[in-house]
C-alpha cells in the first residue's frame, strides 16, 4: 500500500478546524467523566445502590459502543463535517434529557444517549485530520486531541465540584448542552465540507494505478495485515490505559497502598494533568520526530517496555510504594501513552476511503478494552480472594495477569511489518 495522499489546508483554516473539533472532544470527556463527581448527588437525590450508579456509568459506554460499526460507514461515505453534528444534535437533545430527568430509567436512557451523541467527536476529527493535514500534522494534531481530553476528564472533578454548590447538578447539564450547541456552531463555520464523491472516489498509487474503490463493509480493514499487528495492543495496553485511568488506579491507592479517599482524589488529579501535559509533549515533538524518520511504530517499540517495567514495579511492590504509589501509576499511565500513536498511524495506513472505517474499527477496540480490562481485573481480584489471598496480594495478582497480556500483545506487535 503506497503513502495516503492528502489535501493541505491554509495554516489559519487548519487552526481553527482544529479548534473547533477539540471544544466537542473536550465536552465529551467531561460528559464521560462528570458521573464520577456527581455520584454522591445521584445516589442520594434518586436512591440508587451500587448496581444502578455502575450501570448509569457503563449506559455512556454501550450508547457509545452501539454506534462505532455504522459510524465508520458514515464518516466515509457521509464526510466528518455531516456525521458530527447530526450526532452532536443527539447529544444535546440527551444533555437537556439528563437535565430533566425524574427517574432512574430516565437517568439512564439520557446517560446512553450521550455516549451515542458524542461517540463521533474523536472519530469524525481524526478522518478529518487524515484528509487535510499532513502526516507529521496528524500525529500532532491526534496528541493534542487527547491532551483536550484529558482537560476535559480534569475539568470534570475539582471545577465541577465549584461549580455544584452554586448551580446544581441540572442547571450543569444544561449548561453542557449548550456548549454543545455552541461548538456545532464553529464545527459548520471552520470544517470544509466533504461530500460522498470526495469521500469515496479512488486515490492514485505512488505508480499512477488507481487505488481499488472502497466497499461498503470492514473485510478490507479487518484483513489488513499492520491492523491485525496493532489490534492486541489496542484492546489490552490501550484500553487498559483508560481503564486503570478512570477505575483501577484509585482503588489500588486506597485499598493497598492505604490512601484516604481523599488523598487518592488527589492523586488522580494529578495523574490525569500529567497525562494532559504527555499529550502537549507528544504533539511538539512528533512533527520533528517525523522529520528525523522516527516512524509512530519505531517509537511504540522502543517506549513501550517502560510502561510494562513500570506496571511490574507497582505490581512487585504493592503496598511498599506508600506514599510513592500515584507517583507510580502516574509513571505506568504517562509510558502509555505512547501507545496512543497507534490511532494516527492505523489511519494513515488506509487510503482516504477507508480512514473512517479503520479509526471506528481500531477505536471499537479500544473501548471493548476498556470494558474488559475493568471487568476482568475486578474478576480476578474476587477469584484471588476466593482462594484464600488476602485483598492487597488479589490485587498485586490481577495487575500482574494484566501485565501478562500486556507483554503477549506487545510481543505480537514486534511481528508488525514496517509501513508508511
Amino acid at each position: 500500500m503506497s503513502p495516503p495522499a492528502f489535501e493541505s489546508l491554509p495554516t489559519r483554516r487548519a487552526v481553527s478546524l482544529f479548534l473547533a473539533f477539540a471544544l466537542a472532544y473536550f465536552l465529551s470527556t467531561l460528559i464521560r467523566a462528570i458521573t464520577a463527581t456527581l455520584a454522591p448527588t445521584l445516589v442520594q437525590e434518586f436512591s440508587l445502590g451500587a448496581g444502578d450508579l455502575g450501570l448509569l456509568a457503563g449506559g455512556y459506554f454501550f450508547g457509545f459502543a452501539l454506534t462505532q460499526l455504522p459510524l465508520g460507514r458514515w464518516l466515509d461515505r457521509l464526510g466528518p463535517k455531516r456525521v458530527l453534528l447530526a450526532f452532536l444534535a443527539v447529544a444535546v437533545l440527551a444533555c437537556l434529557g439528563f437535565a430533566a430527568a425524574t427517574s432512574f430509567s430516565g437517568l439512564l436512557a439520557a446517560r446512553t444517549l450521550c455516549g451515542v451523541g458524542v461517540s463521533a467527536c474523536l472519530m469524525a476529527p481524526l478522518t478529518s485530520y487524515r484528509r487535510w493535514y499532513a502526516p507529521a500534522m496528524q500525529m500532532r494534531a491526534n496528541s493534542w486531541m487527547l491532551m483536550t481530553g484529558a482537560l476535559g476528564m480534569v475539568a470534570s472533578t475539582l471545577p465541577v465540584q465549584w461549580i455544584m454548590p452554586l448551580t446544581g447538578w441540572r442547571p450543569l447539564f444544561v449548561g453542557l448542552g449548550l456548549l454543545l450547541l455552541l461548538s456545532m456552531v464553529l464545527i459548520a463555520w471552520a470544517v470544509p465540507e466533504s461530500s460522498a464523491q470526495t469521500q469515496t472516489r479512488p486515490q492514485s498509487d505512488a505508480q499512477g494505478e488507481p487505488a481499488p474503490v472502497a466497499d461498503t463493509g470492514y473485510a478490507q480493514v479487518w484483513r489488513d495485515p499492520f491492523f491485525r499487528s496493532l489490534a492486541p495492543s489496542g484492546f489490552v495496553c490501550y484500553g487498559g490505559l483508560v481503564a486503570v485511568q478512570t477505575l483501577w488506579a484509585s482503588p489500588w491507592m486506597v485499598k493497598v497502598a492505604g490512601y484516604t479517599q481523599g488523598e487518592a482524589a488527589q492523586g488522580m488529579f494529578w495523574l490525569n494533568l500529567a497525562m494532559m501535559l504527555s499529550y502537549l509533549a507528544w504533539g511538539s515533538v512528533m512533527p520533528v520526530f517525523a522529520r528525523r524518520g522516527y516512524s509512530a511504530m519505531f517509537l511504540m517499540r522502543w517506549y513501550t517496555p517502560l510502561s510494562l517495567l513500570a506496571l511490574a514495579a507497582i505490581a512487585w511492590a504493592g503496598p511498599a510504594l506508600g506514599a510513592y504509589s500515584a507517583l507510580a501509576w502516574t509513571l505506568y499511565c504517562v509510558s502509555c501513552t505512547v501507545g496512543t500513536l497507534a490511532q494516527p498511524a492505523i489511519g494513515m495506513a488506509f487510503p482516504a476511503h477507508l480512514a473512517g472505517r479503520a479509526l471506528s474499527a481500531f477505536n471499537l477496540l479500544i473501548f471493548s478494552g476498556v470494558f474488559a480490562v475493568q471487568w476482568g481485573v475486578g474478576l480476578a481480584i474476587d477469584a484471588l480472594q476466593a482462594q484464600g489471598w488476602t485483598q492487597v496480594a488479589a490485587y498485586q495478582g490481577a495487575m500482574g495477569l494484566y501485565g501478562l497480556c500486556c507483554l503477549a500483545a506487545y510481543v505480537h506487535m514486534l511481528r508488525a511489518r514496517p509501513h508508511n
